[in-house]
């Protein structure tokens, strides 16, 4: 089985610091011969930050829209290409400061190509100024950067060389009301320590309801591939059987009787069947809040097993 790739995620809001921080992990990444790629993404129709990337480093860059919604398509279809044509360690995804790290994390997790990725990870670069400063924001930016913050698996607070430390205290409390699980680190000029975001963890997100600020979501994803067709009905059996914290199913499959493939989608327990002409990998992925992924594996195997017996 071929080597699976790391992707690193960079969000944050516009001017935070996100090509200063890439910058750094790249250099790193070449200090260490490591076979990295990256993904730019410019709201505009013309490239801004590309010359920080080293010409000896695959760069692809997406124009005109936001990989989170606008262009998913191009993200998916450069994420595959990517991972077709080079032998990767990592692929580093530098979003645009309005983009949304769950949607850009959610077309990342595509069923075409889900079980290549050892893992994909979301570091959020926060601007303490801007934060000190966000009731002068709009509702919309202020919401924007809280989802930012709140979906990070690392968080680097940046700039705070320019605040007390009392202030930067207290940021920083508030910020963990908001993400008590992600690994917050303080920075000045977006300055890491070497490798440090390599070893982070996906950590359970917490996401305030607007209706109970206190809940929480702990969402996980689960990849399971298929070898062989299904039944449609038992298939169907399992979905209605699954609990009301699976949010999302996506995936690629096959069923008995039936020719070639189907996309697969689900959400809020509406399952969606599209015919598709291509033929990928029969994966399935599974986004949901604690997850048990032993039981779901041994659920997903029973499925292929009843074709056997």
């Amino acid at each position: 089985m071929s080597k699976k790739v790391e992707v690193y995620i960079l969000a944050g809001f516009l001017g935070s610091g996100k090509t200063t921080l890439l910058t750094q992990m790249l250099e790193q990444e070449q200090k260490n011969n490591r076979n990295v790629a990256v993904i730019m993404n410019e709201l505009g129709k013309v490239s801004i930050d590309s010359d920080s990337v080293p010409e000896s480093l695959p760069l692809a860059e997406l124009f005109d829209g936001c990989i989170c919604c606008t262009i998913q398509e191009k993200l998916e279809s450069t994420m595959q290409g990517l991972l077709q044509d080079k032998t990767l360690d990592a692929i580093y995804i530098e979003t645009t400061g309005a983009a949304h790290p769950i949607e850009v994390l959610d077309t990342v997790l595509s069923p075409i190509f889900a079980n290549q990725l050892s893992h994909a990870r979301i570091i959020t670069l926060l601007d303490v100024l801007r934060w000190k400063e966000k009731d002068s924001l709009s509702i919309q930016v202020k919401q924007l950067i809280r989802e930012q913050v709140k979906h990070a698996d690392l968080l680097l607070l940046n700039k705070t060389d320019l605040l007390s430390e009392s202030e930067v205290s207290s940021i920083l409390f508030e910020l963990q009301s908001i993400n008590p699980y992600a690994k917050s680190i303080l920075t000045s000029f977006a300055k890491i320590g070497e490798n440090s975001w390599r070893d982070i963890k996906q950590v359970e997100k917490s996401s305030h309801s607007k209706i109970h600020a206190t809940e929480n979501l702990h969402l996980k994803t689960f990849v399971y591939q298929f070898h062989s067709s299904i039944d449609l009905d038992s298939f169907e059996d399992w979905l209605r059987g699954l609990p009301d914290t699976i949010y999302r199913i996506k995936g690629y499959l096959s069923f008995e009787h039936t020719s070639g493939l189907y996309l697969f989608q689900y959400s809020y327990g509406t399952p969606l069947y599209l015919k598709e002409p291509i033929k990928v990998p029969m994966n399935l992925v599974v986004i949901g809040e604690n997850l048990n992924v032993d039981i779901l594996s041994q659920q997903l195997q029973k499925l292929e097993k009843r074709k056997e017996s």
